[in-house]
């Protein structure tokens, strides 16, 4: 297909949108796969090695998805001749996105009107780390680069900072750096706080300085080279640092009575909050991917590029799409459907913990979600180019 005119790279709307449809294959087994919610695919006493698989492979989503946010705030900014206007945007688009993660998304995930289940995943932590990169772009280049290395490097020396409770502090700690799930309102209400927003500003942050290699005029040849340099170079340090269990993870690999679930061990990292050995592991090759794919175009590309252009669209509509398909899936087992309407209570007791499909068909639903989204995302992607004089789209 042809493309309306755009100066967007292609590569970098690629791999968002490869990014973005293997994250739709976790959300699909989440709703649908034995378990669901409740089954923790990273369990070595209980996983196997294909539904190991099937979660790791989406692990590489939320760090690309975040580094190149900060890719794109450096390519938008390049627009214009004053950061001012690229900070106000950021700003503004970040706090917009916090809003819809506390509001659309959450009800996306759990249906309920109450809202009892609030959930800080992808979304806020973007959000957050837009309204920051809105300060941290006035630094000096060099200055901002190693304090993006500094976050990411160094954010694991934190993790042995462990705090406990509900307190205003502790819920805090929570938002910056440590993975907790706990309760306000008289413990009316869970606080899912999934994603701690330090390490991810971290990896934003890098993905913003990335952004120079594509800036217009850019020599493609040195580009290139920087990209296998960094890619293999991430995957480097990743194995030393990872055989070592010297530092980088919470979590140390051991050697199993069995190679496949040695290998799980060893490929086993902590997303929440994503550690350095998982960003170095996600990342470097997403980098070799985006130096391997710069010039190749076919169906499949520009169908994944497609997406890619309109990330947050895909985003809203997958989560919904989804959640009714596993309403349906549990009508179909006989099951009262409204045990997938998250209140508190429900996500508080385990009645889906037994219940739910083969992972074959959560792989069949995956593909039926990106067949139905396919067509609007190509529909919405043609409108937001053939109006680019509204600048609500901006946002969207």
């Amino acid at each position: 297909m042809s493309f309306p005119k755009t100066t967007r790279i292609e590569s970098i709307d690629l791999l968002r949108g490869l990014a973005m449809v293997i994250m739709a294959l976790d959300h699909m087994r989440d709703y649908s796969y034995f378990g669901y919610w409740f089954n923790d695919p990273t369990n070595l006493e209980t996983t196997t090695p294909f539904l190991f698989f099937t979660r790791w492979i989406t692990h590489f989503c939320a760090p690309i998805f975040v580094f190149l946010a900060g890719t794109s705030a450096f390519l938008y900014g390049s627009k214009y001749s004053s950061k001012k206007k690229l900070s106000k945007f950021l700003f503004t688009r970040g706090l917009w996105l916090v809003f819809v993660e506390l509001t659309i998304v959450n009800f996306a995930w759990t249906f309920d009107i109450g809202f009892g289940l609030l959930i800080f995943q992808v979304i806020w932590a973007i959000g957050i780390c837009m309204m920051l990169l809105a300060g941290c772009i006035y630094l000096p280049k060099k200055i901002l680069l190693i304090l993006g290395l500094i976050i990411l490097i160094g954010h694991n020396s934190l993790d042995y900072i462990v705090k406990q409770g509900d307190d205003p502090l502790s819920i805090l700690w929570y938002l910056i750096h440590q993975f907790n799930i706990t309760s306000f309102n008289n413990g009316e209400n869970i606080l899912y706080l999934s994603y701690p927003v330090l390490p991810w500003l971290g990896i934003m942050i890098l993905g913003y300085c990335f952004g120079h290699f594509y800036k217009k005029g850019f020599d493609a040849t040195i580009r290139k080279k920087w990209l296998l340099r960094l890619g293999f170079g991430s995957i480097f340090t990743f194995v030393l640092l990872r055989y070592s269990n010297l530092y980088g993870d919470l979590s140390t690999w051991t050697v199993q009575e069995d190679l496949s679930y040695t290998i799980i061990s060893f490929f086993n990292m902590t997303k929440y909050p994503p550690s350095l050995l998982y960003a170095l592991m996600t990342l470097g090759p997403a980098l070799l991917f985006l130096y391997t794919f710069e010039s190749i175009k076919n169906k499949a590309t520009n169908a994944l590029v497609i997406i890619g252009r309109v990330p947050f669209f895909f985003y809203i509509l997958h989560l919904y799409l989804i959640h009714v398909f596993g309403l349906i899936g549990l009508v179909i087992l006989g099951e009262d459907w409204r045990e997938l309407i998250f209140t508190r209570n429900r996500y508080l007791g385990t009645y889906l913990a037994d219940k739910g499909f083969d992972l074959w068909v959560t792989y069949m639903l995956w593909v039926l979600v990106i067949i139905i989204l396919y067509p609007l995302c190509e529909k919405y992607m043609k409108y937001k180019a053939n109006n680019r004089d509204k600048w609500w789209l901006s946002y969207l």
